[in-house]
């Protein structure tokens, strides 16, 4: 995917929020990529290289940045609308497809052989499969650790690490030190399992009507499953795989995002939960583009 440098830059320069999602800078001295609005000093034109996303840039062997958090970007790559199949791969991955899978077995599922995939990965996300696969599970790991208390163990469970040396390994190449050194202090004391209940951010891109999302989804609320409180958060009790449990939905009051508290029995689950609330709540829509279309 072709991106403008000149355009690029300038949004860095800036920091425009307008292209947060859209766009990685990746710095070639300190082999880092961050996102356009990273608070650090903007590096100089010559050394910075642009990717369209972070598995791209991770891919390309940068690490993500600790201070402006990758993870906590809005979910809007610049590719949508442009291959179903992707989409459709994408979706299958998120569900965990790659975790105990080949590429070839990704693309039977799809009804295209297995270079035709890689081929339209690398058009359409400028990564591999396999590397688009590892950057979310990375990222959510990330986000995982930095935002609740969750054991490491259940940390690399929940997000689809096959083993707790692989998911430890994986952080110590591409962070260059332990998980748990991510951890924020004040987040070491009194660890909380996931099936004690966990509250993660979901970044969006602004502008987000709230009141016009919880009129809708109060307007056809299923009784005795969902229920709207007071215009302000939407609370739903969900069923995967036998288990039972309960989220809640509300605005951030600081940040362009949604609070998910999320109450489950299986860690296993938490991603598919949340890739499911994005979806609920329409967190993946560009703004800009429909926009345009109106």
């Amino acid at each position: 995917m072709e991106l403008d440098h000149e355009a690029c830059y300038r949004a860095i320069s800036t920091r425009d929020a307008r292209f947060d999602g859209r766009i990685f800078i990746a710095v070639r001295t300190t082999r880092i990529y961050c996102r356009p609005i990273c608070p650090a000093r903007t590096p100089k034109r010559e050394n910075v290289t642009f990717f369209a996303t972070a598995s791209a840039a991770q891919e390309a062997g940068y690490r993500p940045c600790l201070r402006c958090r990758p993870e906590s970007s809005p979910d809007l790559g610049a590719w949508r609308g442009t291959s179903n199949t992707v989409s459709r791969a994408l979706t299958l991955i998120g569900e965990g497809a790659l975790d105990g899978e080949a590429v070839d077995a990704l693309a039977e599922r799809l009804g295209i052989g297995e270079r035709q995939l890689r081929r339209l990965f690398r058009q359409h996300l400028g990564a591999s499969p396999i590397a688009v696969a590892q950057t979310r599970r990375v990222l959510f790991a990330k986000q995982l650790i930095v935002e609740t208390t969750m054991p490491m163990a259940e940390v690399a469970l929940a997000a689809g690490f096959n083993s707790i040396r692989r998911f430890n390994a994986t952080f110590q190449i591409l962070y260059q030190r332990p998980p748990r050194e991510l951890r924020r202090s004040k987040l070491i004391d009194g660890e909380q399992t996931g099936a004690e209940g966990i509250t993660l951010k979901l970044p969006y891109a602004p502008p987000y009507d709230w009141d016009a999302m919880i009129d809708f989804l109060g307007a056809r609320a299923i009784r005795g499953i969902e229920a709207v409180d007071n215009r302000w958060r939407y609370r739903r009790s969900i069923a995967l795989d036998g288990a039972q449990g309960v989220i809640s939905v509300e605005p951030d009051d600081r940040e362009p995002a949604l609070r998910v508290s999320i109450r489950f029995p299986q860690v296993s689950a938490l991603s598919g939960i949340v890739r499911r609330v994005r979806r609920i709540f329409d967190l993946s829509a560009d703004p800009l583009a429909i926009r345009d279309d109106l």
